[in-house]
């Protein structure tokens, strides 16, 4: 398997949930300029454009995060309980995640106006506060394992850190420990960003 990715992008949800996962993968990163390490268009591998993408080995590529995330977890057996309410509400979750939190960060990449990164961030704030009481005491978003949820929230709660987005304790607390943990502290260090 091929993930490509970009450092620190959200393609670092994939690249931990494989090492998570105990999937062997190599990495292909891919620059602003969409080419990849080894000089590739990377627009040839994902007509979209933007990591991650997944290459699975028999000429499929995945893109999207929540497909990627839900194919490592389905494939590995780990990051996602096969039934019950803690699988829809990992899913739930990510899918929050994908759709309420990500966008919002827009401005803060794209060079928006100080009033469009106001704007953002109080937005921002409000849906982590929908997040925070989702972890409430629980060591992972879902429970007491992680799930791909957790994955995509550290990305989340990186760049809310890197931005200067206030978070609510409970998460600032969450991406400390996160930090700790062996596969995001590999993926860090792989993306040259340890």
């Amino acid at each position: 398997m091929i993930l490509y990715y970009a450092p620190g992008a959200c393609s670092q949800a994939s690249h931990i949930a494989l090492i998570e996962a105990e999937i062997p993968h190599r990495l292909v990163k891919v620059g602003r300029d969409r080419r990849t390490d080894d000089g590739a268009d990377f627009n040839l591998i994902n007509s979209k454009g933007y990591t991650p993408a997944l290459d699975l080995g028999d000429g499929t590529i995945l893109t999207e995060n929540l497909a990627i995330l839900v194919y490592i977890a389905e494939k590995s057996g780990k990051l996602l309980a096969k039934g019950g309410a803690e699988r829809w509400r990992a899913l739930e979750a990510t899918t929050f995640m994908t759709t309420e939190i990500h966008r919002n960060f827009i401005p803060f990449f794209r060079g928006g106006t100080a009033q469009e990164k106001e704007k953002a961030a109080q937005t921002l704030l409000m849906r982590f506060g929908t997040i925070s009481e989702q972890l409430g005491n629980k060591a992972f978003l879902v429970g007491e394992q992680m799930t791909i949820a957790d994955c995509y929230l550290f990305v989340m709660l990186s760049w809310a850190a890197m931005m200067g987005v206030e978070l609510p304790q409970p998460l600032s607390n969450h991406l400390t420990r996160m930090k700790s943990l062996p596969s995001v502290i590999k993926a860090l260090s792989a993306e040259g960003l340890a």
